[in-house]
């Protein structure tokens, strides 16, 4: 079966215009700050979002901020920071959202994902490859934990399937698939779900997931699918307001709760 082309996500003039389209000078002058304030007082982050997007596919989009991953532990020391640099901070979500304000922009620093399934730990740094916002250098997250960060942000009012089909086409000939695999854990049906999305979307270009990754995936679908033990309801997990009457009104598990709660607690020992 013929494959289609693999754009090239290098950089060119035509992308670097595109990145300054539609940023106010404000923005810029945020995103600076915060940068220069977590690198010289030692804070190691991952620039994520659309500026990460636009490093591994070469696809723009304007963008209302600046998206920051950190560990969970070093949250606190870069809120520190921006407010010494003369910025405001908030707290938005203690299981996995701070933001830097200044003016009506902001800049957000994530630690994991909202419902408390993944984490940013110091492997996802140290995993990060050089890139550049607005000419200051920084590291990009690494294309496994674009993807591993998108895998629950399947919602009614954000959908993120594209863009890890857009990784995935752009960079999958060159993905750390084992690691990708290991680290979605016993959410591996949600990766999986993603892959038969890109399938479906890219048929002439399946051959980006390689044979092994597919074979195994599905022997433990099938293996799954032969067991008879009780699973726990997982639509929470999904969006927990799509899914909000069955745990209201039909008593299902809340895993997104539990998940949150349990990763609080982790945080706090």
């Amino acid at each position: 079966m013929s494959s289609l082309p693999h754009p090239s996500p290098s950089p060119s003039p035509h992308k670097g215009q595109a990145a300054s389209h539609g940023v106010a000078a404000e923005q810029r002058q945020l995103f600076h700050r915060v940068l220069r304030a977590l690198t010289r007082g030692g804070v190691s982050y991952a620039v994520a979002g659309a500026f990460a997007m636009r490093h591994h596919t070469g696809i723009w989009r304007f963008t209302k901020d600046l998206d920051l991953f950190l560990p969970a532990e070093r949250i606190e020391v870069a809120l520190t920071l921006c407010r010494t640099a003369g910025l405001i901070t908030e707290v938005t979500d203690p299981v996995w959202l701070a933001k830097a304000w200044a003016g009506n922009y902001f800049v957000d620093m994530i630690s994991g994902m909202s419902n408390g399934v993944f984490w940013v730990t110091p492997e996802w740094i140290e995993r990060s490859s050089p890139g550049e916002v607005f000419g200051q250098k920084v590291r990009m997250l690494a294309p496994e934990e674009m993807i591993l960060s998108k895998l629950f942000v399947t919602r009614r009012e954000r959908f993120d399937g594209s863009d890890v089909c857009h990784l995935i086409y752009c960079c999958g000939a060159s993905l750390d698939w084992h690691r990708l695999v290991a680290a979605s854990g016993q959410h591996w049906e949600i990766l999986l779900w993603h892959l038969h999305l890109y399938q479906f979307v890219y048929p002439s270009a399946r051959g980006a997931v390689p044979e092994k990754v597919w074979l195994e995936l599905e022997d433990r679908w099938r293996a799954m699918r032969r067991q008879n033990a009780p699973q726990p309801f997982r639509g929470s997990l999904i969006d927990p307001l799509m899914f909000q009457p069955d745990v209201a009104n039909w008593g299902l598990d809340n895993l997104e709760d539990r998940s949150r709660r349990n990763r609080l607690r982790e945080g706090r020992e």
